[in-house]
């Protein structure tokens, strides 16, 4: 890597940051992109030399947590009830994470996509969609599922009460809590989703 491409890395990396703090701090609405190049010390052009507009940077704030939270949920030893509700966690503790204002910005892009024209069109929804998706293939390949598991059934159920999970604490100002959602959705609902999918016992 040259010196140029470090310096360039390194700058990107500097506007990431401050965004994602800014965002944390003050509210996406409230966070200008000059506010931004300010406090980091560059020049507004710059910003764009890296970002098309402030919304790219919402989708980018937590990727690095929730691939993160993949991989762990892929390792973790235990039935696949264990390794979704682990999964389950993982994801809405990077949720309240990045705080409630970035997961409002998330949850705006998915529910009118027409504010986020291009790549950036639902990208959450749609990264996690695919996160999922190969998680619950792979339970199907280690035999953790059955062959027969509808598993695009089970992902958009799965991804519909965790972006409901999002949109309660949103709506309701951080004061539900979705740990204890996952709790009570692990009891009461997932064992009835999987126990066709189960070969007798819960793998």
């Amino acid at each position: 890597m040259t010196k140029r491409q470090k310096n360039a890395l390194e700058t990107r990396q500097k506007i990431y940051e401050t965004a994602c703090s800014l965002i944390e701090e003050k509210g996406f609405a409230n966070v200008s992109v000059e506010d931004i190049t300010n406090a980091c010390g560059v020049a507004k052009g710059t910003f764009y030399v890296y970002f098309k507009r402030k919304e790219e940077i919402v989708f980018e704030c937590c990727k690095e947590w929730f691939s993160d939270v993949d991989r762990k949920a892929h390792e973790h030893k235990g039935t696949i009830m264990e390794k979704l509700v682990f999964y389950f966690k993982g994801f809405m503790e990077g949720v309240t994470c990045g705080g409630v204002e970035l997961c409002r910005q998330w949850v705006r892009e998915v529910i009118n996509p027409n504010d986020s024209p291009g790549a950036m069109c639902g990208g959450k929804y749609a990264y996690d969609l695919r996160r999922l998706t190969a998680f619950l293939n792979d339970a199907v390949k280690d035999g953790l599922l059955k062959k027969s598991t509808p598993v695009e059934t089970l992902v958009h159920i799965f991804m519909c009460e965790l972006y409901g999970m999002m949109t309660c604490w949103c709506m309701s100002d951080e004061s539900f809590v979705p740990e204890e959602w996952v709790d009570r959705f692990a009891k009461v609902q997932l064992p009835a989703l999987l126990a066709p999918y189960l070969d007798g016992f819960l793998h």
